[in-house]
């Protein structure tokens, strides 16, 4: 009876040391995501491809709001390089995370809404712009912490329209 009250209080003792580390971890990793979407914004507004893609894997896959899927780290800086000197040239980007899912300790779905201003000439072609005049996207996220670095592995973004 001793021998089984000991097992279940070390058992209670091992999940709340085991929770208090995921808790931990978890608000390191948190803070490290929110990061990367706060670098991103940054690079955005400097019209910067290689430090707006300086956190996407070599191995990703894009899917933009025109429905166009790119794979891996070259062509994401490639096409982001495209239209920062093209249509999104000197545009502005807001982006708010509205969901921060860890699936597991090492992968987390990151979605944030997105509102791009500043256009020249108009939306892009088969867009349109809201009555503030911003380009608004849901933007899905699916990064993965490998050797202590988190990376996006899959970046999916989709118009909002009203």
């Amino acid at each position: 009876m001793k021998l089984n009250a000991f097992v279940s209080v070390l058992i209670s003792a091992l999940v709340v040391v085991a929770m208090s580390n995921v808790h931990a971890q978890t608000k390191s990793d948190t803070t490290s995501i929110e990061t990367i979407v706060n670098d991103e914004v940054s690079a955005w507004n400097k019209g910067d491809a290689i430090n707006y893609s300086k956190h996407f894997a070599e191995d990703g896959t894009f899917t933009n709001i025109l429905g166009m899927f790119f794979t891996g780290h070259q062509a994401f800086v490639a096409r982001h390089d495209d239209i920062f000197k093209g249509k999104f040239k000197d545009t502005r980007l807001e982006m708010k995370i509205v969901a921060l899912k860890f699936v597991r300790p090492d992968v987390a779905l990151v979605e944030c809404l997105t509102w791009t201003s500043g256009f020249l000439n108009g939306p892009l072609p088969g867009t349109v712009l809201d009555d503030k005049g911003r380009l608004c996207t849901r933007l899905l996220q699916v990064m993965a912490k490998t050797d202590g670095e988190w990376k996006i592995i899959t970046y999916h973004n989709v118009e909002v329209k009203k």
